[in-house]
């Protein structure tokens, strides 16, 4: 059967491919317990170990048990996207006008509407080099064109406005940045962004930033919305990583006041609505004993980075920057690759050989990726342990 043209810009998963790889060897009597083995240990994928707080899951409940499972508006209910704006106000400091906020099925829709809104064939949108592959992957689906740009250690894997501004060319029509950052759980600086976003208005283009980890910063000075620079601004949020709402499927958008009707318009005809028990049990998260559960989660999640990040140097896999938000460590493995390997060659060893599983750099991106892999801190500091001790075992083995 012929495809369409644009899954030829589009590469696979990688990362579900080595969590595919990976639950077949869990499947393995090699990590059976009962035949003496060693269970995997999963540091592969950016989920959290915690689920939704008990205020949420009991909405939920209630909500389905009056029935209310109707269609919302396609902008979600009015009452979450008021929720959502005073979390902005209690959070950040930032008056954001509800109507400006588009409740969607997920982050990935919310990049989808922006991307098919905004990018058509023949546009270039700029992004950073190492970044999260599926959202360079939505401006593809779009039919424009992605442009990376190599950001290494130095600028804390994250573009500076110099080489926007250095890259802008006709056809850029925008820049699409992560903050913190999924891989390398890196911020970019208030004022850096603050050039950034004004580099890209002088151009006539469009700023549009994932804050889907903003919720998980851990330095006052990173932990800021790149929406204080401008109303337009383009914000992706989502209730997965801070709420710990993952499968509930559920995020939104903040969106310039003249963008809100289009984006509107194409979620009626591409998702009808998000999920209506979410959007019912996500008014919980923003109740106080909420907000105070995921602050403690919050600190757990900076306990394990804090753990983690030097645990990995005394195994050679030093983490050039550290991660001031998000729960992932970009560990740079170049001292155990041998003549001709990559990340991705060292990810299989170690599931193998220590069945720990981990993302290589392949994913993310060009710029050197090859020799870095993701760890995924979203665990327990005990799992966390035992990962790192199986890997100076098979590592010291090599």
């Amino acid at each position: 059967m012929k495809t369409a043209q644009r899954l030829e810009h589009i590469e696979p998963f990688y990362v579900m491919e080595c969590a595919k790889a990976a639950m077949r060897i869990a499947a393995s009597p090699a990590c059976d317990p009962a035949l003496g083995g060693e269970p995997m240990i999963y540091l592969n994928i950016g989920e959290p170990d915690f689920t939704a707080a008990p205020a949420v899951l009991e909405a939920a409940q209630r909500c389905l048990a009056a029935g209310r499972t109707q269609y919302t508006p396609a902008a979600g209910l009015p009452a979450l996207r008021k929720a959502i704006s005073g979390w902005y106000a209690q959070r950040f400091g930032l008056d954001i006008d509800p109507e400006r906020i588009v409740v969607t099925a997920g982050a990935s829709a919310a990049l989808q509407l922006a991307c098919l809104a905004l990018f058509e064939r023949g546009d270039e949108v700029l992004m950073p080099d190492p970044s999260y592959p599926c959202n360079r992957h939505f401006v593809a689906a779009a039919d424009a064109t992605p442009v990376l740009l190599d950001c290494g250690p130095g600028q804390r894997f994250q573009p500076t406005a110099d080489a926007v501004t250095n890259a802008w060319r006709d056809a850029t029509r925008g820049v699409l940045l992560a903050s913190p950052s999924n891989p390398t759980g890196t911020s970019i600086a208030r004022d850096e962004m603050r050039r950034i976003t004004q580099a890209v208005r002088q151009r006539g283009g469009v700023t549009i930033v994932d804050e889907i980890y903003l919720g998980l910063s851990y330095d006052e000075a990173f932990g800021h919305s790149a929406l204080e620079h401008g109303d337009d601004v383009i914000s992706i949020n989502s209730f997965s990583k801070y709420f710990c709402m993952t499968g509930w499927r559920l995020g939104w958008l903040v969106l310039p006041r003249e963008l809100v009707a289009p984006v509107e318009k194409l979620a009626q005809n591409l998702f009808i609505c998000a999920s209506t028990p979410a959007q019912h049990a996500a008014l919980a998260c923003f109740e106080p004993e909420s907000i105070a559960e995921f602050e403690r989660r919050r600190a757990a999640f900076r306990a394990r980075r804090d753990a983690i990040v030097p645990a990995l140097a005394e195994l050679g896999l030093p983490v050039p920057v550290m991660p001031d938000g998000a729960f992932y460590a970009w560990a740079d493995c170049s001292r155990h690759l041998k003549p001709g390997q990559t990340s991705w060659e060292l990810a299989f060893e170690l599931m193998d050989s220590a069945h720990v599983a981990l993302t290589p750099g392949r994913d993310f991106g060009h710029a050197d990726t090859g020799r870095f892999l993701r760890l995924s801190f979203a665990n327990s500091l005990e799992t966390l342990e035992t990962g790192v001790a199986r890997m100076r075992r098979a590592l010291g083995a090599r």
